[in-house]
Protein backbone atom coordinates (compact mmCIF):
# COMPACT_ATOMS: atom_id res chain seq x y z
CA UNK A 1 0.00 0.00 0.00
CA UNK A 2 2.33 2.59 0.76
CA UNK A 3 4.22 2.09 -2.62
CA UNK A 4 1.20 2.36 -4.64
CA UNK A 5 -0.27 5.78 -5.07
CA UNK A 6 -3.44 5.50 -6.21
CA UNK A 7 -3.99 2.48 -3.67
CA UNK A 8 -6.61 5.14 -1.50
CA UNK A 9 -7.52 6.42 -4.60
CA UNK A 10 -9.05 3.37 -5.84
CA UNK A 11 -11.19 3.02 -3.09
CA UNK A 12 -12.60 6.89 -3.33
CA UNK A 13 -10.30 8.83 -0.69
CA UNK A 14 -8.93 11.88 -1.78
CA UNK A 15 -5.43 11.57 -0.38
CA UNK A 16 -2.16 12.55 -1.70
CA UNK A 17 0.25 9.86 -1.00
CA UNK A 18 4.21 10.24 -1.26
CA UNK A 19 5.00 6.23 -2.48
CA UNK A 20 7.87 4.73 -0.66
CA UNK A 21 9.67 1.49 -0.80
CA UNK A 22 10.24 -0.53 2.64
CA UNK A 23 13.56 -1.29 3.55
CA UNK A 24 12.80 -4.77 4.37
CA UNK A 25 9.66 -6.47 5.53
CA UNK A 26 8.88 -8.66 8.75
CA UNK A 27 7.06 -11.75 8.14
CA UNK A 28 5.27 -14.48 10.50
CA UNK A 29 8.20 -16.20 12.39
CA UNK A 30 8.30 -17.88 15.77
CA UNK A 31 11.33 -15.93 16.71
CA UNK A 32 12.71 -12.37 15.98
CA UNK A 33 14.88 -10.06 17.89
CA UNK A 34 13.89 -6.87 17.91
CA UNK A 35 16.76 -4.72 19.53
CA UNK A 36 17.51 -7.98 21.54
CA UNK A 37 14.04 -8.26 22.73
CA UNK A 38 12.83 -12.02 21.49
CA UNK A 39 9.20 -12.13 19.63
CA UNK A 40 7.18 -14.40 17.68
CA UNK A 41 5.76 -12.48 15.08
CA UNK A 42 2.01 -13.73 14.40
CA UNK A 43 0.28 -12.50 10.98
CA UNK A 44 -3.08 -11.81 11.68
CA UNK A 45 -4.58 -9.75 8.68
CA UNK A 46 -8.17 -8.54 8.80
CA UNK A 47 -7.98 -4.83 9.41
CA UNK A 48 -5.44 -4.38 6.78
CA UNK A 49 -3.44 -7.09 4.60
CA UNK A 50 -0.45 -7.94 6.39
CA UNK A 51 -1.25 -6.94 10.05
CA UNK A 52 1.18 -7.74 12.65
CA UNK A 53 1.42 -9.07 16.15
CA UNK A 54 4.31 -9.34 18.01
CA UNK A 55 4.38 -11.66 20.97
CA UNK A 56 6.59 -11.76 23.87
CA UNK A 57 6.72 -15.20 25.80
CA UNK A 58 8.85 -13.98 28.47
CA UNK A 59 6.86 -11.21 29.18
CA UNK A 60 3.33 -12.92 28.62
CA UNK A 61 2.83 -9.45 26.72
CA UNK A 62 1.41 -9.03 22.90
CA UNK A 63 1.80 -5.87 21.08
CA UNK A 64 -1.47 -6.25 18.76
CA UNK A 65 -1.64 -3.16 16.48
CA UNK A 66 -4.93 -2.73 15.34
CA UNK A 67 -6.33 -5.93 15.91
CA UNK A 68 -7.88 -6.47 19.03
CA UNK A 69 -8.89 -4.22 21.70
CA UNK A 70 -10.44 -3.68 24.71
CA UNK A 71 -13.93 -4.69 24.14
CA UNK A 72 -13.23 -3.91 20.68
CA UNK A 73 -11.29 -5.14 17.25
CA UNK A 74 -9.52 -3.18 14.41
CA UNK A 75 -11.69 -1.76 11.82
CA UNK A 76 -11.99 -3.96 8.60
CA UNK A 77 -14.03 -1.85 6.45
CA UNK A 78 -11.33 0.38 5.40
CA UNK A 79 -9.52 -0.86 1.96
CA UNK A 80 -7.76 -4.15 2.38
CA UNK A 81 -10.02 -4.77 5.48
CA UNK A 82 -12.01 -8.62 5.56
CA UNK A 83 -14.15 -9.56 9.01
CA UNK A 84 -13.99 -12.95 8.44
CA UNK A 85 -10.04 -12.85 8.18
CA UNK A 86 -10.20 -10.35 11.33
CA UNK A 87 -12.39 -12.51 13.53
CA UNK A 88 -10.50 -16.04 12.89
CA UNK A 89 -7.14 -14.65 13.27
CA UNK A 90 -7.97 -13.59 16.84
CA UNK A 91 -9.59 -16.82 17.52
CA UNK A 92 -7.09 -19.24 15.95
CA UNK A 93 -3.69 -16.90 16.67
CA UNK A 94 -4.72 -14.83 20.00
CA UNK A 95 -6.96 -16.77 21.63
CA UNK A 96 -4.31 -20.11 21.96
CA UNK A 97 -1.74 -17.81 23.58
CA UNK A 98 -3.20 -17.74 26.94
CA UNK A 99 -5.61 -15.85 29.05
CA UNK A 100 -3.22 -13.78 31.30
CA UNK A 101 -1.36 -12.80 28.41
CA UNK A 102 -1.33 -8.74 28.93
CA UNK A 103 -2.47 -7.04 25.36
CA UNK A 104 -1.15 -3.40 24.47
CA UNK A 105 -3.39 -2.34 21.88
CA UNK A 106 -3.02 0.63 19.05
CA UNK A 107 -5.60 2.52 21.24
CA UNK A 108 -6.98 2.73 24.01
CA UNK A 109 -6.12 0.75 27.61
CA UNK A 110 -4.20 -2.07 27.67
CA UNK A 111 -6.32 -5.55 28.21
CA UNK A 112 -6.22 -9.21 29.12
CA UNK A 113 -6.76 -12.25 26.29
CA UNK A 114 -9.03 -13.74 29.09
CA UNK A 115 -11.25 -10.70 29.48
CA UNK A 116 -11.57 -10.54 25.48
CA UNK A 117 -12.13 -14.16 24.92
CA UNK A 118 -15.43 -13.51 28.11
CA UNK A 119 -16.57 -10.20 26.87
CA UNK A 120 -15.25 -8.78 24.10
CA UNK A 121 -18.70 -8.39 21.67
CA UNK A 122 -16.88 -8.71 18.37
CA UNK A 123 -15.03 -11.94 19.31
CA UNK A 124 -15.98 -13.20 22.68
CA UNK A 125 -16.73 -16.91 23.37
CA UNK A 126 -20.02 -16.02 24.70
CA UNK A 127 -21.23 -15.16 20.80
CA UNK A 128 -20.14 -17.93 19.29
Amino acid sequence: MISDREFFRNFGFELEIEPAEADFFIEASPARSFLGAEFQVLEVPGHCPGSLCFFSRKDNLLVGGDVLFASGVGRWDLPGGDADLLFSGIHEKLFPLGDAVTVLPGHGPPTKIGTERQTNPFVSEQSD
